[in-house]
């Protein structure tokens, strides 16, 4: 008799999500529930599918989703700090100068950070890497605010960038801020924005690379940063 195939549990099943066989960013949370309220996500998602299909409302879908990922990460401490640099703006909003910085992993075609190492690297590939990404310092791109939209590249290894491939300002507003700025809702601009992978070396990015970072603005008198973690 030949070896009986050892079938797969349902443990294992979601945990694939998470870098594994089936690995997808945005379902990556399942990792992180009960096999009970994996399984009750899934029942209820598959319960909004046929909603949405029978009355064409994919909002009931979207919102399925919101409370999953809640639910998947709200107990996580990875990342909880018991202080923060936050101060109070030193003036009205309207006379003050604004940069962007986001750790959404963005960059502008032929100025690639060649993360570890590696030319051209893909999405796919940033994906399987991300455990090396997490251990090494984080490099801060710099995108001038008039780069147009069609030359802004993105890769992360650690969340799903298919919509912000497709709108960078879903996770780089560059284009909200400065139709904010010709609203005069602020004063002006710095001339470039900031991205860098978010999944990066924690000790690094706080002892290393923030003060030089920090520099760099103070240099540009900015009055206040607006920060798009993803």
């Amino acid at each position: 008799m030949g070896k009986t195939e050892q079938k797969e549990t349902f443990e294992a099943f979601t945990k694939s999500f998470f870098y594994g066989s089936r690995s997808d960013l945005s379902f990556k949370f399942m990792s992180d529930l009960s096999e009970d309220e994996a399984a009750s996500f899934l029942q209820n998602l598959f319960k909004d599918v046929v909603e949405a299909i029978d009355t064409g409302d994919m909002n009931i879908l979207k919102q399925r989703m919101i409370s999953g990922q809640v639910a998947g990460y709200r107990d996580q401490k990875n990342f909880d700090y018991e202080e923060g640099p936050f101060h109070k703006l030193n003036g009205p909003l309207s006379d003050l100068k604004l940069s962007l910085l986001t750790s959404s992993g963005h960059f502008v075609e032929n100025d690639d950070p060649k993360p570890l190492g590696v030319e051209n690297m893909t999405q796919a590939e940033a994906e399987l890497r991300v455990m090396d990404f997490i251990r090494e310092e984080p490099f801060l791109s710099e995108i001038p605010f008039d780069t147009d939209a069609s030359r802004l590249c993105i890769r992360h290894g650690g969340y799903d960038i298919r919509a912000a491939k497709k709108d960078p300002n879903v996770s780089f507003p560059f284009g909200a801020l400065k139709e904010l700025k010709e609203e005069k809702l602020f004063s002006d601009l710095t001339t470039n924005a900031y991205s860098f992978v978010g999944a990066c070396s924690q000790k690094r990015l706080m002892k290393k690379s923030l003060p030089g970072w920090v520099e760099k603005m103070k240099e540009q008198n900015v009055d206040a940063m607006v920060l798009v973690p993803v």
